[in-house]
């Protein structure tokens, strides 16, 4: 049977970001649906499996190991497992992308 998540709650009563965890609606999948405004992004952090970032629109730089790359809307990049990693909005406008997590929960250390 089929399941339709259509209302899903933020991280947090200030953010526009949810966090989708596979386990919890029978999916082998996790992800964050992120929608952030411009200066906000993630803490430097590790999975034990790679993360793909899918940029649908605004700037973010992303920092993984030694590297910066600059991501826009249509980019995927992917981080290797158990790399260091955080994004931060760098445009003027909103960051919307999906953060998926290849697992049926999201494992995550901060660094």
């Amino acid at each position: 049977m089929a399941t339709i998540l259509r209302s899903f709650p933020t991280l947090s009563p200030e953010s526009r970001s949810t966090r989708f965890e596979g386990r919890d609606h029978g999916s082998p999948i996790s992800f964050f649906l992120i929608d952030t405004d411009p200066g906000k992004g993630s803490d430097l952090h590790t999975h034990p499996y790679a993360e793909t970032w899918v940029v649908r629109a605004g700037t973010a730089e992303f920092t993984i190991g030694d590297e910066q790359i600059v991501g826009t809307a249509g980019d995927i990049i992917i981080a290797p497992p158990n790399v260091a990693h955080r994004y931060i909005n760098t445009g003027t406008g909103p960051l919307q992308m999906v953060c998926i997590h290849p697992g049926d929960r999201i494992v995550q250390e901060l660094v």
